[in-house]
């Protein structure tokens, strides 16, 4: 039996660009073929803004359209309120935003969601790292510990980006253990292989052949890093001028495993750079926190442009009707994804 798993990567609000992306798939799967995303999906994974989408899609029964319109420009700046510290320097010596604004928005819109409400059959992981312990902390709902806690704490945790947000507490497993969780994309910031991994563990019979896998990113960072300059660089500078967290949390690695190893035609991943191109005259600003309304316009623009590009491929897959080769990010040059071949 065939199964397919929906990844969905963390970048903050460039989500808004997953979601947009994610509208235009469900839109046409209803108007041609009287379905929902949420009909073809077997596995949801996220990490950071992705585990907000993913957590949304398995545990609630918020609409695709609702999920997208939490990337508004007014929900934005609710998330993205301002730490009001005296002393706050810009994420240097306190988180730059105070999370408070985040939780609520996610609690509101989320509601009283477990992970044990993912649909009979169905399962969802969100990638979360444990700072205290030391080690990534994959919330899924295949594990029992895991199924009664609220999908808006999961998704809290799994979005508190360092620097930018502050660490979460969550309570986990019978005994209430304390864990304090940040932001899954220290790890895993494109959770593919997570899910993959995951997926051959629960359906023991699974082989690679019957597994598809769409990942969507949130675009790819083109802003230069000064390579000579860097010789120079101590903790703030690397912080500053380094962009060191989004460095870490470069997910093309995962895309080349996960390519590589599934069949031919099985994988497709949604991705761009973020600059101009065919079919993107006008990119989006690449940092995870410009929540200007020129900017979540571009980001949506760009979510429309990807599905201009692996619209009909992606509903193909979604149908188990794909029949082309894998497919990966979109060349800067034709403005078209990239054809993998092995």
């Amino acid at each position: 039996m065939s199964r397919l798993i929906l990844s969905l990567d963390g970048g903050g609000i460039r989500g808004a660009a997953t979601t947009q992306f994610l509208y235009h798939v469900e839109e046409k799967l209803n108007n041609d073929h009287g379905i929902s995303i949420r009909d073809c999906i077997d596995f949801y994974a996220g990490t950071s803004t992705g585990s907000i989408i993913a957590l949304g899609l398995a545990t609630t029964n918020l609409s695709v359209k609702d999920i997208n319109q939490l990337f508004s420009y007014q929900n934005a700046k609710i998330i993205f309120t301002r730490n009001r510290w005296w002393l706050e320097l810009d994420g240097i010596n306190a988180p730059k935003y105070e999370a408070k604004g985040k939780t609520k928005l996610l609690k509101t819109n989320f509601g009283n969601a477990k992970i044990r409400d993912v649909p009979d059959g169905k399962h969802v992981l969100a990638v979360t790292y444990a700072i205290e312990k030391r080690k990534p902390e994959v919330i899924k709902s295949s594990d029992s510990k895991y199924r009664d806690l609220d999908s808006y704490k999961v998704a809290d945790a799994s979005t508190a980006a360092p620097t930018y947000f502050p660490t979460r507490e969550v309570e986990i497993g019978a005994s209430d253990e304390e864990y304090w969780l940040i932001d899954g994309g220290v790890t895993a910031n494109n959770p593919t292989m997570c899910a993959i991994a995951e997926a051959k563990s629960i359906w023991s019979d699974l082989s690679l052949e019957n597994l598809r896998v769409l990942s969507v990113g949130t675009g790819y960072r083109t802003r230069k890093i000064n390579g000579p300059e860097s010789t120079k660089w101590g903790a703030i500078s690397w912080l500053v001028k380094g962009q060191i967290l989004d460095v870490l949390t470069d997910e093309r690695v995962v895309a080349y495993q996960a390519i590589t190893i599934l069949k031919p035609g099985s994988y497709i991943r949604v991705n761009s750079e973020m600059r101009p191109q065919p079919g993107l005259s006008q990119p989006p600003d690449d940092a995870m926190d410009d929540i200007s309304k020129t900017n979540i316009n571009r980001l949506k623009e760009m979510g429309s442009f990807w599905f201009e590009q692996y619209g009909n491929s992606v509903i193909n897959l979604l149908l188990n009707q794909y029949h082309g080769e894998s497919l990966d990010r979109i060349d800067e040059e034709s403005g078209q994804p990239i054809i993998y071949k092995q």
